[in-house]
């Protein structure tokens, strides 16, 4: 691998991170807990992000906090290209990873390749979820959604008509990487069905 000149680097680097501003321009189908707004890709990873630091206890033993914040900057990088995928947009989400694929291909290419290198390889392993990291990073980013619902009477599970079994399909992503989080979002759903903010079936 060539390092390339200084200049150079340094041109590629303000490139992606022109291109990342971009992320702040994505708007998800969630929004903030008060129900004010719809939130941002950049804001939903800065929160995530933030939800690691605070919830680190609640990882396996021995989890790489700082590869989980990591991760959690990066995973949704790849939106500026293949917009936000609604989760229980079934036909969306099989088409989901290809599309982001091709994202992160053009995205992280635009960094020096030592540094392209390691961000392709920390939204892989997010995508993968194969290590305890990648697990947490993926449950953090799962939960927050639940959580903001939750809060906001039903929010885009009543606008999108979704059920309390489509959410619960949910949680097991949650339980792989933490099982007091899962534990907990099992139980603000329940309460969420209790009180007719979510469908039973």
């Amino acid at each position: 691998m060539t390092t390339p000149p200084a200049q150079d680097r340094l041109h590629a680097q303000l490139a992606f991170a022109m291109e990342i501003d971009k992320l702040r321009r994505i708007v998800r189908r969630n929004t903030l807990m008060d129900g004010s707004r719809r939130e941002n890709d950049a804001e939903h990873s800065w929160y995530v992000g933030m939800l690691a630091m605070v919830l680190a206890e609640h990882a396996p033993p021995g989890t790489d906090l700082d590869r989980v914040v990591a991760m959690l900057l990066v995973h949704d990088i790849v939106e500026i290209d293949a917009g936000d995928t609604f989760i229980y947009d079934a036909p969306a989400v099989e088409a989901q990873l290809g599309i982001e694929r091709k994202a992160a291909d053009r995205i992280f290419g635009l960094l020096p390749e030592d540094q392209a290198k390691r961000l392709r390889a920390l939204w892989d392993e997010f995508e993968e979820r194969k290590t305890p990291e990648a697990r947490f990073a993926k449950a953090l980013d799962r939960i927050a959604p639940i959580m903001a619902n939750h809060h906001n009477e039903g929010g885009t599970w009543s606008l999108y008509k979704v059920t309390a079994d489509q959410v619960l399909e949910k949680v097991k992503i949650i339980e792989e990487g933490s099982a007091t989080l899962g534990a907990y979002a099992t139980e603000i759903i329940a309460l969420s069905v209790s009180r007719g903010h979510l469908a039973r079936a």
